[in-house]
């Protein structure tokens, strides 16, 4: 086997590529969207912070095929949403990055709220004594505090977005040269009976773990 003959072929770097832009656009939303349903989830009330932590949470224990097909139905042309987006997200690379937000958000927000609700809590009390705002409070004082947790979260969920399959496979439709990123590409290399190609691809994924790996031990051990 030409392991990087097999690297440089076309169809090899297509999905290499495209996962490495559906992962750096997943990743900013990661962050910034975490962040802000961390905020949500430990100051909100009511049912509808309790609808959001639902549906923060449905991805870890719905299956992902399941997931994708709802999504699917919610944000197709036909679909209650979609019929009203200007844009198409199923079968593009919105949808690809779209899949891999929602994989990836619960290991996101997860450990930040846990995070949260855990022995800085008196710190928040004592920022709103001194007369800090909730907003104030959670943006200079609980979130530096909790920044490896944040940091963590956020490896964690490029790590299921790097793996994610089945909503994918539903949003984007696993198109070549468009929407296969390198985990639908293994299937098809698999499918294809091109074996060598599929273990090329499955050690690239591997390096890319391997990163996300040594990221959370170096956080674990400060």
């Amino acid at each position: 086997m030409d392991f990087l003959a097999i690297l440089a072929e076309p169809k090899t770097t297509g999905p290499l590529w495209l996962t490495i832009k559906t992962l750096a656009a997943a990743g900013v939303l990661h962050l910034v969207g975490g962040v802000l349903l961390g905020y949500y989830l430990t100051t909100g009330r009511g049912a509808l912070r309790s609808a959001v932590d639902f549906l923060v949470t449905l991805p870890l224990v719905f299956p992902p095929i399941a997931t994708g097909f709802i999504l699917l139905m919610i944000l197709g042309r036909a679909g209650i949403v979609g019929e009203h987006l200007p844009i198409d997200v199923v079968f593009s690379f919105t949808g690809v990055v779209l899949a891999s937000f929602v994989a990836g958000m619960p290991l996101m927000v997860k450990p930040l709220v846990a995070a949260l609700q855990g022995d800085v809590k008196q710190l928040s009390e004592t920022a709103r004594v001194l007369g800090k705002s909730q907003w104030q409070t959670y943006w200079l004082v609980l979130l530096p505090v909790v920044k490896r947790n944040v940091a963590a979260g956020w490896f964690l969920a490029l790590g299921r977005s790097l793996g994610e399959v089945g909503i994918t496979l539903m949003l984007g439709g696993n198109i070549i040269g468009r929407t296969n990123t390198l985990s639908l590409e293994i299937y098809n290399a698999v499918f294809s009976g091109e074996f060598d190609r599929a273990i090329v691809l499955s050690v690239v994924i591997g390096f890319f773990s391997l990163i996300i790996f040594a990221a959370l031990k170096r956080l674990s051990a400060v």
